[in-house]
């Protein structure tokens, strides 16, 4: 798995405008605006809002998109945080991309399945010590006394692990969002603004324009 980098390092000169006609591929068009975003100096540039949906009702949090592939976007996180279970759960989520500097929304709604073990794996490495640490250390969305309590697991973690080879624990992967649905936004003066949605038909990626 290739893990997504945006890089903000040699900007280019504005933003494209618009395309007029989406690529086959969305996955496509979802890659060259992450970049785009990174180039005008987006702060996050692959943070996306993550909608589920579980028994105490829906949920939204922010996460960060680590791989654009054919079939959708990959996250990963804690499987016993709120997220982690109800996804489990109710296997179904949508998510949101917005860039404000280029005026730009990406929307992705679709089904989920969990990442294949080699790929959590080799991604969990590529993680800073502390992070790595920090997935053993932190028990996600349960309540805490205070915060020493979360230091102090992780120094407990960081005697137990002294090298670098820290294994990643069982309860931290990451998800396939499949993607059944995509909308493109691009922000217009008055408010006129361009939107494209693409579903998937019989013969590939149908697309089709929607009013503001």
């Amino acid at each position: 798995m290739e893990h997504l980098q945006a890089d903000a390092s040699d900007p280019e000169d504005g933003i494209p405008s618009f395309a007029q006609e989406p690529p086959r591929q969305p996955s496509v068009w979802l890659r060259q605006w992450i970049e785009e975003a990174a180039h005008a100096g987006e702060g996050e540039p692959t943070a996306m809002a993550l909608a589920s949906t579980g028994a105490q009702g829906p949920a939204v949090r922010f996460v960060l998109c680590k791989e654009v592939n054919e079939r959708g976007v990959c996250f990963f996180t804690n499987l016993d945080s709120v997220k982690g279970q109800q996804l489990r759960a109710r296997p179904e989520a949508a998510i949101a991309f917005h860039w404000p500097i280029v005026g730009r929304q990406v929307r992705i709604e679709g089904r989920v399945e969990p990442v294949a073990v080699e790929d959590a794996d080799a991604y969990y490495q590529t993680r800073s010590r502390l992070s790595r640490l920090g997935a053993w250390a932190s028990q996600q969305s349960r309540p805490l006394a205070e915060r020493q309590q979360l230091l102090d697991a992780v120094e407990t973690f960081d005697a137990k692990y002294p090298s670098d080879d820290i294994p990643r624990p069982p309860h931290w992967s990451g998800f396939q969002l499949v993607a059944s649905r995509w909308e493109f936004w691009q922000q217009c003066p008055g408010r006129l603004h361009q939107r494209w949605t693409l579903a998937m038909g019989q013969d590939g990626w149908r697309a089709w324009q929607l009013f503001p």
